[in-house]
């Protein structure tokens, strides 16, 4: 969860609103400028993170594999590679690098990704849940 700030909270407030929100999870703070790009990320990122796995099981239906097969690689790929971030505490950038064989699968992969601008893709969409999240708290 993240918390912010307005103006009219006090101190106490915010203590209070610490203490409930930390008992269900983990919690950012963010000045109440940056909420909307907080739901660009978080709010909306399951979304962008189930729509990539079901991106990867239809690939992976695309190359032969049986759904059921796709869907259990693509799962059981994202649930350790999750966890190898959450115990190694490595960044994301440097665990693609250890995982990326010079001239191998993966970096034939990865150059399509950057051929075809992925990044750019994420941050635009990012860039979207933002753009549109300002315009609902307009209403």
């Amino acid at each position: 969860s993240s918390l912010s700030a307005g103006s009219a909270v006090k101190r106490e407030d915010m203590e209070l609103a610490r203490e409930i929100f930390s008992t269900v999870g983990e919690i950012v703070e963010v000045e109440e400028r940056l909420v909307d790009s907080v739901t660009a990320l978080s709010g909306s990122g399951p979304a962008y993170f189930f729509y990539m796995v079901e991106s990867l099981i239809e690939a992976g239906k695309k190359a032969g594999l049986d759904g059921n097969t796709a869907e259990k690689l693509v799962l059981k790929t994202f649930s350790g590679s999750s966890k190898l971030l959450d115990v190694l505490k490595e960044s994301p950038a440097v665990l693609r690098k250890k995982v990326t064989s010079k001239g191998g699968t993966t970096e034939a992969a990865i150059k399509i990704f950057e051929k075809r601008k992925f990044k750019s893709i994420i941050a635009d969409a990012v860039k979207a849940a933002r753009k549109r999240s300002k315009e609902l708290a307009r209403r």
